[in-house]
């Protein structure tokens, strides 16, 4: 970049790892102050004159703040695998390359699917507010029980790297048996760990745990409804570590409240963060977390060296290194 004019990028937060500091060192790098989201008439201000801008999914990113960063603007990288807050038909029609961070957070996020899926179905939080709040007073032998993993079946809504990468995990440590729904047979899977491709209906009605992996699109939005829910186990456990929106969340709180389902662990909502005062917050079989599926220091630092990779090559005009396709 020897330009003798710098370039101007906009980070939507600070990020972890050096990579920043590559960047800092060859462009004029703003960075949001504010531990608040940036609202969208504020992200149209901030974005005028910019090159580039980082963005993570909760950064709505549409034709009018394209438009508000002016006709210079080359590239955009979203902090994240998912792109659905990046308008991308408006992005092709104004020639703006547009980059994601895929492949490097699978580990983790398959850690922390794991860890959702043994938490709830050990009442682990419950089970610690109990102790907190000094409502422990004896060991109860019939008092929080759980059910395990051990034996059980475990069905993977989209077996995709995550959905993979978490199957080894328990398959392999716990030996459940494998049901998982994708677009074709996975033969690895089927082959390594003795999976099996089922319908969808299938696999809610067999599946001890349910664990969702799939990319929210309109065909997955809300795939997890009221219908569904009564095809379950009453005994099953529900982790999603994908999208908030696929899950119905009012259907979801019916069916914890009616003990359709035993027990849910759920890394993502919509919205992000639910208020504290939510019904499913507040919900003694459901254990919600603050979106932390990549929060590991190396998962999120390999996401900053895509993401700042990405604006490089985006404001040299070349192809990204992960780019999406518009």
């Amino acid at each position: 970049m020897s330009d003798s004019k710098p370039r101007k990028v906009f980070f939507s937060r600070q990020l972890p790892g050096v990579a920043l500091d590559r960047l800092a060192a060859e462009a004029d790098v703003t960075i949001w102050p504010k531990a608040d989201a940036p609202t969208p008439d504020e992200l149209s201000d901030v974005v005028r004159g910019c090159d580039a801008i980082l963005t993570l999914l909760s950064d709505a990113v549409d034709g009018r703040v394209m438009d508000a960063a002016g006709p210079q603007l080359k590239v955009i990288s979203n902090y994240a695998v998912g792109y659905n807050n990046i308008d991308l038909a408006a992005a092709k029609q104004r020639g703006i390359q547009v980059g994601n961070t895929p492949d490097v957070l699978t580990d983790a996020t398959a850690d922390l699917a794991a860890t959702l899926m043994l938490a709830a179905s050990r009442r682990v939080a419950e089970a610690a507010d109990d102790v907190t709040s000094g409502r422990w007073q004896n060991w109860e032998p019939a008092g929080l029980l759980g059910v395990e993993p051990s034996g059980k079946t475990l069905g993977i809504i989209g077996m995709g790297r995550i959905g993979k990468a978490l199957a080894n995990r328990m398959v392999g440590g716990w030996k459940m048996n494998l049901i998982y729904t994708s677009r074709r047979d996975q033969t690895d899977v089927n082959e390594s760990l003795s999976g099996r491709r089922v319908e969808l209906d299938e696999l809610l009605r067999e599946s001890d745990f349910i664990s969702i992996h799939v990319a929210l699109c309109e065909a997955t939005r809300k795939l997890i409804d009221a219908e569904a829910f009564a095809k379950m186990k009453s005994n099953v456990v529900l982790v999603n570590t994908a999208r908030g929106e696929i899950i119905d969340q009012d259907a979801l709180l019916d069916a914890l409240d009616t003990c359709k389902i035993f027990t849910a662990g759920l890394d993502v909502t919509t919205p992000e963060p639910l208020p504290a005062s939510h019904p499913l917050v507040q919900h003694q079989r459901c254990l919600i977390l603050p979106h932390i599926g990549s929060a590991t220091t190396t998962a999120r630092s390999a996401m900053t060296e895509i993401a700042v990779d990405n604006i490089i090559a985006g404001i040299q005009g070349k192809s990204l290194r992960c780019p999406v396709t518009l």
